[in-house]
């Protein structure tokens, strides 16, 4: 594997210029005027635009996976063909969630047959955690990069070159989601769960 480290240097320094500027749309700013599919795509991907285009191409959002979302009751149906804020809302989640998270572990984050009002308090906070991800995560990948951004400061353990920074990011992304998914699944237990936990703990 070869790669020009000052191209990856100058993609690290527009990437993070990009995050500085980006949010997810307020719960106020999502249409609730009852859009069509192809209308909810265009928007998706209009919210989305920090996922890099080989993504939006295979693994993005189409009309056949949003189907399949309301067919396996991860979102509610559209309402006589039209997608409302709340509809959108939770595709905006699970699009933002599913590169790292299961659909079944997603519901239990933002469960079916919930009040607009609850789907409203769900989405907020997202959006909030979602800001504060990507400023922590910017912080770091500064950090790893060091070397290869040449930065004077740059920590010991920061990598030295591009191909150590893929393989960094990819472990510290499975962790992240096995940390993830492992919290999820400890909903409604307590420490008097003594076999449950400790199935937990030998996969640990």
């Amino acid at each position: 594997m070869k790669y020009d480290e000052a191209l990856i240097a100058g993609k690290l320094r527009r990437w993070e210029k990009y995050l500085d500027n980006y949010r997810l749309p307020d719960w106020e700013e999502i249409p609730d005027l009852g859009l069509y599919m192809e209308q909810v795509i265009v928007l998706l991907k209009q919210y989305l635009d920090y996922m890099p285009p080989e993504l939006k191409e295979e693994q993005f959002i189409t009309a056949a996976t949003i189907n399949n979302y309301v067919r396996m009751r991860v979102m509610p149906g559209p309402e006589k063909k039209r997608y409302y804020r709340i509809h959108i809302a939770y595709l905006i989640i699970i699009c933002s969630l599913k590169q790292g998270m299961s659909l079944a572990l997603i519901q239990k984050i933002i469960p079916m047959d919930i009040s607009e009002e609850e789907v409203e308090k769900i989405y907020c906070t997202f959006t909030a955690l979602h800001s504060t991800a990507a400023q922590y995560f910017e912080d770091q990948v500064r950090l790893l990069a060091g070397r290869i951004l040449d930065h004077q400061d740059a920590p010991d353990w920061a990598v030295k070159t591009p191909v150590e920074l893929i393989i960094e990011t990819a472990v510290v992304g499975t962790f992240a989601r096995l940390l993830a998914e492992k919290l999820l699944l400890l909903e409604g237990h307590t420490m008097e769960d003594g076999d449950d936990i400790t199935i937990v703990d030998k996969k640990r």
